[in-house]
């Protein structure tokens, strides 16, 4: 357990090796640290005032006027096919 004393390679191993760009080996602490990008710092900016957002241009409407896509019932499910082309009827 790393909470009893400094972390240590178990008995008859070692540190992994050198990476090929590193000036020295590093150390098991450094190892263990991780960089800034994996914890970066949060950012809270509050508005000082209320601003108008700006516009969105993927923030369309749905394109039939708003109206909710029709629920797929099960028979249309089983009909469903994944070849391309137009469907033939049967």
């Amino acid at each position: 357990c790393g909470r009893v004393g400094g972390l240590r390679p178990p008995p008859g191993q070692a540190l992994p090796v050198k990476p090929k760009l590193a000036r020295a080996t590093p150390s098991a602490e450094e190892l263990l640290t991780p960089p800034p990008i994996a914890r970066p710092e949060r950012v809270d900016e509050l508005q000082s005032r209320n601003e108008p957002r700006e516009s969105d241009r993927f923030d369309l409407p749905p394109p039939d006027g708003g109206a909710a896509p029709v629920a797929e019932t099960d028979n249309q499910a089983e009909q469903r096919t994944d070849e391309p082309g137009p469907i033939k009827p049967q």
